[in-house]
């Protein structure tokens, strides 16, 4: 399939905007990979009209897929976790041209995965992690077991990921097959919920009362990211802690987080008197 692309990738290459270009090929059965194509040809561009293009095309009985992405988008996918094709791309994904060595510098990237990555990454999840849990533990609460089933299925991937990142690994596809080694309590806790053969009710009552104890061992390192941003400053309205620059990418999750650590005190709601009876809610972390 290469020679098959090579005029394509060729022309590409010629440009200087082009950064880089990987070739990923379809591993024998496993379709997943190229989503179904039998070759994928990522380009990544130094700047873009269009953050991500997409075109395909076809060659006898064999299809194949060109993503041309600009180099921010990329940025914005490896720090964010957002992508996680991406990162499998850049695992296997043959390298048919690199200026400057830049995707050879990418890669070294992901396998050294800095701190400063990990610490948002773990963040990020451990927020998303409080959502579903929060919201999977009031569908419990009001019996609606399959609604709490799918948001605890959901909380216990998140957990799964921040216990990868954690270990200082990109979460990749098959997720549970690295936590199994890494952290075996969290995959035996998962499976208990798929395969036990309890009630529905009560497997999600045991789960529960399992999750907590697991989620409030992650809190630290989960929180460490948005508790340090927070001590850079006195007092914060949730505006202010929401359009930070560095906290923006929590999203819908970050007033569930914020109450999470109201409740396990590490922040401290402070009340700003206003002309009328309502006061203004501030926060300050606990020290």
């Amino acid at each position: 399939m290469e020679d098959i692309l090579r005029p394509i990738y060729q022309e590409r290459a010629s440009q200087l905007n082009t950064l880089g270009i990987l070739l990923i090929e379809k591993a024998g059965n496993d379709r997943s990979l190229t989503d179904t194509f039998d070759a994928v040809l990522l380009i990544v561009a130094k700047e873009a009209t269009q953050p991500v293009f997409i075109k395909h095309y076809t060659y006898k009985n064999k299809k194949a897929a060109l993503h041309i992405i600009s180099e921010a988008k990329l940025n914005e996918w490896l720090l964010l976790g957002s992508n996680r094709k991406i990162f499998e791309w850049f695992y296997v994904g043959k390298i048919v041209f690199d200026r400057n060595e830049y995707i050879e510098k990418i890669k070294q990237e992901l396998e050294d995965f800095p701190f400063q990555g990990r610490k948002l990454r773990k963040g990020l999840e451990f927020a998303k992690l409080i959502r579903r849990y929060m919201d999977g533990k009031a569908f419990f609460e009001n019996q609606h077991y399959l609604d709490a089933y799918n948001h605890i299925v959901h909380s216990l991937h998140h957990l799964a990921r921040l216990a990868v990142i954690e270990n200082g690994f990109h979460p990749e596809i098959t997720v549970w097959n690295q936590v199994k080694k890494l952290e075996p309590e969290i995959f035996k806790l998962y499976d208990e919920l798929v395969n036990s053969q309890e009630t529905l009710e009560k497997r999600l009552e045991l789960l529960f009362l399992a999750s907590e104890f697991l989620i409030h061992a992650k809190t630290e390192c989960g929180t460490a990211h948005i508790v340090d941003l927070l001590k850079q400053r006195d007092v914060w309205t949730f505006n202010e802690i929401m359009t930070h620059q560095e906290l923006v990418n929590y999203s819908v999750d970050l007033s569930m987080l914020l109450e999470y650590l109201i409740e396990r005190n590490l922040i401290e709601v402070i009340e700003k008197e206003t002309e009328g009876e309502v006061f203004h809610r501030l926060y300050k972390v606990n020290k």
